[in-house]
């Protein structure tokens, strides 16, 4: 159940539509999860619409929502609205939370991934190194939230062409991760399958594939051998030897729910 849901008072009419507004925003968030992208977006946009009329729109349930529409539009190819709605969720969590505040650092860095994924790559570099910088301070280098910012970030540097630099921040980072996790945890699978993307990208192959074997290994005992990220894993590391399979690499790297 949604954090709004439990804490919202008033009439059991009004909670009634809260509980409603929500539903349908959960509905959405699992058909995009199911690869569902382009249906999610009606009903997070009736989500929304319920928030801005029941709850206004500084709330922070709305804002979630708010999010969360840009992501889902994005992942469903509009990309233009995506990233207007994931823009204006910045702004207006900032103007709401404060920019530090990790409610604000969430949207930017689901912006910094959509600038990354449409190939605006000084905004996503920009974006990341702030939002990274900024976890690692506040939350730890190790946090999920961090590892998810550290990686972004060193996609964002590969993007650009500086795949040694890259290299070097997805080691710092998976040698953090794994510390604090182990090596079955999804943050460091995605850590070392993008590190072992980079090295191949380098022309290092046997590394890339001892890197690979083990993220395949560990993300079949974490999420199974037919998961869709371990097939494509699997994949991947059928291609080790081959340069260009990994042109553009972000394995596990893309946008996610917000989760307020």
């Amino acid at each position: 159940m949604p954090p709004w849901t439990r804490t919202r008072r008033g009439s059991r009419r009004a909670r009634g539509a809260t509980h409603e507004i929500a539903a349908r925003h959960n509905a959405g968030l699992d058909l995009w999860r199911a690869g569902r992208a382009e249906e999610a977006v009606p009903l997070i946009e009736e989500a929304l619409e319920g928030c801005l009329a029941g709850l206004g729109e500084d709330d922070p349930a709305t804002l979630t929502v708010a999010g969360n529409l840009g992501a889902v539009c994005f992942s469903a190819g509009a990309w233009q609205q995506g990233l207007d709605l994931l823009a204006a969720s910045v702004a207006d969590r900032t103007r709401t939370f404060g920019p530090a505040d990790p409610r604000t650092l969430a949207a930017v860095d689901a912006l910094a991934t959509a600038y990354r994924l449409v190939g605006r790559i000084d905004e996503a570099l920009a974006l990341s190194e702030r939002v990274a910088a900024e976890r690692s301070r506040t939350l730890g280098p190790s946090h999920p939230d961090t590892l998810t910012s550290r990686l972004g970030h060193a996609l964002a540097r590969a993007a650009s062409g500086d795949i040694e630099p890259a290299l070097a921040l997805l080691a710092a980072a998976l040698g953090d991760g794994e510390q604090m996790h182990g090596p079955r945890h999804e943050h460091v699978i995605a850590l070392r399958a993008n590190l072992a993307g980079c090295l191949a990208l380098l022309g290092r192959a046997p590394e890339a594939a001892a890197e690979l074997q083990r993220a395949a290994a560990d993300a079949a005992a974490l999420l199974g051998r037919g998961h869709p990220e371990t097939e494509a894993l699997f994949t991947d590391l059928a291609h080790a030897h081959d340069r260009s399979w990994f042109f553009s690499i972000g394995r596990m790297a893309g946008l996610s729910r917000d989760r307020g």
